[in-house]
């Protein structure tokens, strides 16, 4: 089933729309929940979430494509868990992958406006489509669904230290093209 019948279905307040939603995304919401939650059942607790909170919002939500708004529906909800469950401690991969963006994404000390942080999205997304398509998508997913270097090198046949090297190579070149772009970091 493609996604546009999905949505047709949620939009319809069918029931079936879940099952083809796990039928076709469900491995998909694991692994992003997984590779941020390091934990089986909170992830399996989070693609359950996932679904609930997709039938919540699809009405009034039609999202064109599906794929992305399902992996950010679970990304925010797995992100949530683990601010829950890691309050003040540093497990898992998260505090890694901020540490490694820290010095070239802006400080979000809560001060800026709304305009700030579309113009930074606007940025982000002009500097990911300036970026060779391999680079993009293993710097997408070691940021975005939070793989581990190992898994990356593994995916794209690369060693560890290649895929270390060109994520650090990435994130200067975004530091410098949001220096450029008028960003204080």
């Amino acid at each position: 089933m493609d996604d546009k019948e999905i949505v047709a279905l949620y939009l319809a307040r069918s029931e079936t729309a879940i099952r083809e939603t796990e039928r076709k995304y469900g491995r998909f919401c694991h692994a992003i929940a997984y590779g941020i939650l390091q934990n089986q059942q909170d992830a399996e607790e989070v693609v359950n979430d996932t679904y609930l909170r997709l039938w919540r919002s699809i009405p009034p939500h039609e999202p064109d494509p599906l794929k992305p708004y399902i992996a950010t529906v679970s990304r925010r909800l797995a992100l949530d868990v683990y601010d829950e469950k890691h309050a003040q401690k540093r497990y898992g991969q998260v505090p890694v992958l901020l540490d490694e963006l820290a010095e070239c994404i802006p400080d979000g000390d809560g001060g800026e406006d709304i305009g700030e942080s579309v113009a930074l999205r606007d940025t982000l997304d002009r500097f990911l489509r300036a970026l060779p398509p391999r680079t993009r998508r293993i710097f997408v997913r070691r940021y975005f669904y939070a793989d581990s270097v190992a898994t990356l090198a593994g995916d794209f046949h690369m060693k560890e230290s290649a895929v270390t090297m060109l994520l650090l190579r990435t994130r200067k070149k975004l530091k410098q093209h949001l220096q450029k772009e008028g960003f204080e970091l």
